[in-house]
C-alpha cells in the first residue's frame, strides 16, 4: 500500500467522520463489525484496546471467523486487555490440532498411536481421505470455559453486549446468522476453517466458517437501532502478478476477487472503517500474535479524535470481567444424547465422572479427552445449564464415528530389524460394540506379523488375544545364548532368530493410570547359525542353538503417566513383569522357573526447553537355569521388545547376558527449537549370574556407556541419530532410528 494511498484514505475517512459527527446524537449507540482473517484477526484486539482506553461503548457486535471469536468473547464481558492476555497464553499448535494428551489414552490406544504415522478410513472397500485435520474439540473446550458464566444465555441479544456471528451452509453456500443457542458452539462454527476443521452439524444443517459466504457481516447491524457503525477488516488485498507464484496463491486470489468486491460495496455503509496494515502476516501467523495486536492498535491512531468525541458523549468505562472459579463443577443432572452404538455407562466410564460428582474444569476436559481418545467419536459437544453456584445440569451431544474400518501406515528403520513398511488393517465392532481387531503386516528386510483382538471393558476385565511373529538375522557370538556372556568379538557369526508368540490375557484398570494383566503365552523360539559349515542334513542339529516351545503364565502391573514416550517432559513409569515358565520342549531335565523384571522412570522439566528422564530396570530368575536362551540381554538401542533384551548404550546388540541384571540411566534433553532435540544419555549396568546374591550388584561401574544424540519429532515418528561409546568396552558407533517403532 503506497504512502499516497494511505494519506488519501486518511483524509477521506477523517472527512467522512467529521461529517458524520455533526449528525451524532447525545450518547450515541455504536455498532461494531469484525471481519474474519485467521491469525490476522488478532488485530481486532488491538483496535478494541484503544477503544476501551478511550471509553468507547459498543452496543452491538457482529463478527465472522476470528472476528466472531474476538467479538463473541468481548460481548460476553471481557475487556480487550483481558483478551490480549488470554490469546497470548494460548498454545495454538495444541488448540488448532486434535492432539489428545497421552495420559488420557487407554493403554491399548497408546500402543496404537505410537506405531502408525497415517490412519485412513475405509468405506465400501475404498480408502477415504480425512475431511479435516482437526475435530475442533480443543477449540470448543476453550470457548466453553471462557463463556461459562453466560452459559445460561441462549439469546445472544441478552449478552452484556448483543452479538451475532456468521456461518456458511455447506449444502447451499448461503450465509447463516447465529444469534441464539450455545455461544461457545456458535463461535466455534464461525471459526471452522475448511480442511482444518470438520463441518459442524447444527439444527439440521452442515455449517462451516462464515467467512466463506460473508466475511464482513454488516447487513444485520444495519437493521438495528444504531447511530454509528465502526468496521474493522483484516482481509487480504489482491496479489500483484509478481506475487502469484503457487497454486495456493491462485486459489487465494480467486477467493479474494469475491470477498474484496463484497467488502468494497459495504464500506459505504460503514461510518468509520479501519484496516490494519498486516500484509506481512498470514492467516496462520499465530506465533506473531503480539505483533499483529500492536498493528491493530496502530491502525486506530488516525481516528483518535473521532473516537474521543464519541466517548465523551457516552461517559462510559468498561470494567474487567470477574473470573469465575472453575475449581468445583457439581453436576446435578447429566444427559447424554446421540449415542446409539455405545451405552451411557460406556460413555460415563470414559468420562470418569457421574451425576453429583464434583470436578474441576481441567478434570472435565481430561474426561472429554479420555472419551475422544477411543476414536469412537468424532466430537463431544456439551452445554452447562446453571442451577446454583457452581452447580450445573450437563447436556452432552455425541457424534459417533461412522468409520469402523481403518487402513494405517508406518515406516521405520533401525540397525537391528532394518527397513520396514507397516500396513495395518483395523476393524472396530467386529463381533461386539467395544471390540477391536488389528492386523499388522510388516514388510521389509525382516518381515513380521502381528495380530491383536481386544474387547475393551474399561474398569471391568477386558479380554485380549495376540499373535506375533518376529524374525531377523544379526552377527552375534553364539555363546551369548549358551551361557553368561560378556563382549567377545572374535567369534561372531550370522545368527537367525525366529520368535513366535501366541497370548491370551485379561486386563483391568485399577485407575486410568494403572493396569493389571494376567494371561498365558505359547512361545516358539528358534535360534540357529545362518551360514552353516555343515552340509550333511544329519549334522544340521549342530547348528541349532535353540528350537523349543515354551508355555508360561504371565502377569503385568503397569503405571504410566509419561506425557511423551519418546521425548518425555513430565510423568512417571512403573512396570513389573512376572513370567512363570511351565514347560519347554527339547529339554529332558527341565524344571519350571520364574523370571521377574521391573522398570521405573521419572520425567521432569527444568524449564520450557530442558527436561530430565532418570530411571532404572532390573531382573532375575528363580529356579532352573538350564534355559540360557531366555536370559536377560543388554546392548544396542531398540524399543522393540524381543524376549528379555534391553538397550545399553556403549555396547553392540547382544553383547552382555546373564540370569540377572540391574541398569540405571540418566537422560537430559534440550529442545533447541520446537520438535528439535539434543540429548545426552549415560547408563550404568551390572549383569551376570546371580548378581543379587551379594552386594556386588551395586557396583554399576562394571559396564557403562554414553550417548550424544539429535532427535526430530515428525508425523511418522521420531528421527534419531545417536553417537554412543564406552570407555569400558572401547566400543563406539552410531545408532540411527527413523519413524515409530513397531
Amino acid at each position: 500500500m503506497s504512502l499516497k494511498f494511505k494519506l488519501l484514505s486518511f483524509i477521506f475517512f477523517a472527512t467522512l467522520m467529521c461529517f458524520g459527527q455533526d449528525k451524532l446524537p447525545e450518547n450515541p449507540r455504536v455498532g461494531l463489525v469484525l471481519s474474519g482473517g485467521g491469525a490476522k484477526g488478532l488485530a481486532h484486539i488491538g483496535v478494541l484496546k484503544v477503544m476501551d482506553s478511550l471509553g468507547v461503548r459498543i452496543d452491538y457486535i457482529g463478527g465472522t471467523s476470528m472476528g466472531a471469536a474476538v467479538g463473541g468473547l468481548y460481548a460476553s464481558g471481557y475487556t480487550a486487555k483481558q483478551l490480549d492476555s488470554i490469546f497470548k497464553e494460548i498454545d495454538f499448535d495444541i488448540l488448532l490440532g486434535d492432539k489428545v494428551p497421552r495420559p488420557s489414552k487407554t493403554f491399548q490406544e497408546r500402543k496404537n498411536f505410537e506405531k502408525y504415522g497415517i490412519s485412513l478410513p475405509i468405506e465400501n472397500f475404498k480408502i477415504q481421505l480425512p475431511s479435516s485435520i482437526s475435530r475442533g474439540q480443543n477449540l470448543f473446550n476453550l470457548f466453553t470455559r471462557l463463556t461459562l458464566d453466560v452459559s445460561s444465555i441462549s439469546d445472544f441479544n441478552s449478552l452484556p453486549i448483543p452479538f451475532y456471528c456468521m456461518a456458511t451452509d455447506m449444502e447451499t453456500g448461503s450465509s447463516v446468522i447465529l444469534d441464539k443457542g450455545n455461544l461457545a458452539e456458535a463461535i466455534l462454527i464461525s471459526n471452522t476453517l475448511p480442511t482444518l476443521f470438520q463441518p459442524v452439524a447444527y439444527n439440521g444443517k452442515l455449517l462451516m466458517d462464515g467467512g466463506i459466504s460473508n466475511n464482513y457481516p454488516i447487513e444485520h447491524l444495519l437493521t438495528k437501532d444504531l447511530d454509528f457503525i465502526i468496521g474493522v477488516s483484516v482481509e487480504d488485498n489482491l496479489l500483484s502478478k509478481d506475487q502469484i507464484k503457487s497454486i495456493s496463491d491462485i486459489f487465494t486470489q480467486i477467493n479474494n476477487f469475491r470477498s474484496i468486491d463484497d467488502l468494497n460495496k459495504k464500506i459505504d455503509s460503514t461510518d468509520l472503517f479501519i484496516k490494519p496494515d498486516i500484509e506481512n502476516f498470514s492467516i496462520i501467523s499465530f506465533k506473531k500474535g503480539s505483533e499483529i495486536i500492536e498493528k491493530g492498535e496502530a491502525s486506530t491512531l488516525p481516528f483518535l479524535n473521532q473516537l474521543k468525541t464519541i466517548a465523551k458523549t457516552q461517559n462510559y468505562k468498561r470494567e474487567p470481567k470477574k473470573k469465575k472459579s472453575l475449581d468445583t463443577l457439581n453436576f446435578k443432572k447429566i444427559r447424554i444424547l446421540g449415542n446409539t452404538k455405545y451405552t451411557d455407562s460406556y460413555v460415563f466410564g470414559k468420562l470418569r465422572f457421574r451425576r453429583n460428582d464434583k470436578v474441576s474444569f481441567d478434570d472435565f476436559n481430561t474426561g472429554v479427552n479420555n472419551l475422544l481418545a477411543t476414536n469412537n467419536f468424532d466430537s463431544f459437544r456439551y452445554k452447562f445449564t446453571p442451577i446454583s453456584k457452581n452447580t450445573y445440569n450437563l447436556t452432552g451431544y455425541i457424534n459417533e464415528s461412522r468409520n469402523t474400518k481403518l487402513l494405517k501406515l508406518g515406516i521405520h528403520y533401525d540397525q537391528l530389524l532394518k527397513s520396514s513398511v507397516l500396513l495395518n488393517f483395523t476393524k472396530k465392532q467386529l463381533l461386539l460394540k467395544n471390540d477391536v481387531l488389528s492386523l499388522d503386516f510388516i514388510l521389509g528386510d525382516n518381515s513380521r506379523l502381528n495380530f491383536d483382538y481386544y474387547i475393551d471393558k474399561g474398569f471391568y476385565w477386558s479380554i485380549g488375544f495376540n499373535f506375533n511373529y518376529t524374525g531377523f538375522k544379526y552377527d552375534i557370538d553364539p555363546s551369548f545364548f549358551e551361557e553368561s556372556h560378556t563382549v567377545i568379538s572374535d567369534n561372531i557369526v550370522p545368527i537367525n532368530i525366529q520368535d513366535f508368540k501366541a497370548s491370551f490375557f485379561v486386563e483391568t484398570l485399577i485407575n486410568r493410570e494403572i493396569s493389571f494383566k494376567i494371561g498365558t503365552t505359547y512361545n516358539n523360539l528358534e535360534i540357529e547359525r545362518a551360514n552353516s559349515i555343515f552340509s550333511d542334513n544329519s549334522e544340521n542339529d549342530l547348528n541349532k542353538i535353540e528350537n523349543s516351545n515354551f508355555v508360561s503364565l504371565n502377569t503385568q502391573l503397569k503405571y504410566d503417566t509419561l506425557d511423551n514416550i519418546f521425548f518425555p517432559t513430565s510423568g512417571g513409569l512403573f512396570q513389573s513383569n512376572a513370567d512363570l515358565y511351565l514347560s519347554a520342549s527339547e529339554y529332558n531335565n527341565y524344571s519350571q522357573f520364574l523370571s521377574l523384571k521391573v522398570h521405573a522412570a521419572k520425567a521432569l522439566s527444568i524449564n520450557d526447553s530442558i527436561s530430565i528422564l532418570s530411571g532404572f530396570e532390573g531382573g532375575f530368575r528363580v529356579g532352573d537355569d538350564n534355559v540360557s536362551t531366555l536370559n536377560f540381554g543388554l546392548g544396542g538401542y531398540s524399543r522393540n521388545k524381543i524376549n528379555n533384551y534391553s538397550t545399553l548404550f556403549g555396547y553392540d546388540f547382544f553383547s552382555l547376558s546373564g540370569n540377572s541384571y540391574f541398569k540405571a540411566y540418566f537422560n537430559i534433553d534440550y529442545e533447541v527449537v520446537k520438535r528439535h532435540h539434543l540429548n545426552f544419555i549415560t547408563n550404568f549396568s551390572n549383569i551376570g549370574d546371580s548378581i543379587f546374591s551379594s552386594d556386588e550388584w551395586l557396583d554399576l561401574s562394571s559396564f557403562y556407556g554414553y550417548s550424544l544424540g539429535y532427535g526430530l519429532e515428525t508425523m511418522f515418528g521420531p528421527i534419531e541419530v545417536k553417537y554412543h561409546w564406552s570407555p569400558d568396552s572401547k566400543f563406539n558407533g552410531v545408532f540411527v532410528n527413523l519413524g515409530y517403532w513397531f
